[in-house]
């Protein structure tokens, strides 16, 4: 009798135990929610600003933000969306939710991407007078192993001033290579659109080639391919390119 006493009495304290760790552990992750949110909040500004290149080292995340302003537009229109709160807006989730989606006719998926976002998220950098000098738009591209997440910056003349993915997940070294900041300079100064208007921009399959190119990846060929596809999709006509044209006419 005395033994199971004693038994017993191990396991009560050993559950106690185990409740107060987990009521701590949990009160801990409660608290910690808002900051875990903040910290994301800025990271996601950090790579906005980063991939236009409007961020310099050791500059205030939050200060430097401020000369961004978030619009919200339709994408088959170009028009901008007042009813929907910028702040509140997430591209990625909305892709995830089929009232604030649409399926990408099978002849316009180049990108492999199946569907899109209703609205897009549209960052733009102004200048004292209030006119735009740099539009920073989000995408996606499919790679070999992942989706790849990402910001491109355009001047309104829609020369690239930035790239980079914030979230991807290649093979390190081979396709992983995408996030190489020497990489991702080779963007900068380079054309979208050739003089009749089509996305002429490409991954080449080795060195690159002109204004509408960047080098190859090595041993990474299904990633580039993935990279150029997007590029396809994204700035063609199911993509930004209405938005783009409401940016050209002074109307974002």
């Amino acid at each position: 009798m005395a033994k199971s006493s004693e038994t017993l009495k191990t396991v009560t304290v050993a559950g106690l135990l185990c409740i107060v760790c987990s009521v701590l552990v949990a009160g801990i992750v409660v608290a910690l929610r808002p900051q875990q949110a903040k910290n994301a909040e800025i990271d996601m500004k950090k790579n906005i600003l980063q991939s236009a290149g409007l961020l310099e080292k050791g500059a205030d995340v939050e200060e430097a933000f401020k000369s961004i302003h978030v619009a919200i537009v339709d994408m088959n229109t170009g028009k901008v969306v007042q009813d929907i709160n910028p702040d509140e807006y997430d591209m990625t989730a909305a892709n995830k939710d089929p009232e604030l989606s649409v399926k990408i006719p099978a002849g316009k998926d180049v990108g492999g991407l199946s569907t899109r976002p209703k609205y897009a998220k549209v960052y733009l950098e102004k200048d004292d007078s209030g006119d735009t000098k740099t539009v920073i738009l989000n995408m996606w591209s499919k790679g070999l192993w992942s989706t790849m997440y990402g910001f491109i910056a355009l001047s309104t003349d829609l020369t690239i001033k930035g790239f980079g993915y914030y979230a991807q997940g290649e093979t390190p070294g081979l396709g992983g290579e995408v996030d190489n900041p020497k990489w991702k300079e080779q963007w900068i100064g380079k054309k979208i659109y050739d003089n009749s208007n089509d996305v002429a921009f490409k991954v080449a399959k080795g060195q690159a080639q002109g204004e509408y190119q960047v080098d190859g990846l090595s041993g990474a060929t299904i990633t580039g391919n993935g990279v150029t596809s997007s590029m396809n999709y994204w700035f063609g006509e199911h993509g930004y390119q209405k938005v783009l044209e409401t940016v050209a006419q002074g109307g974002l």
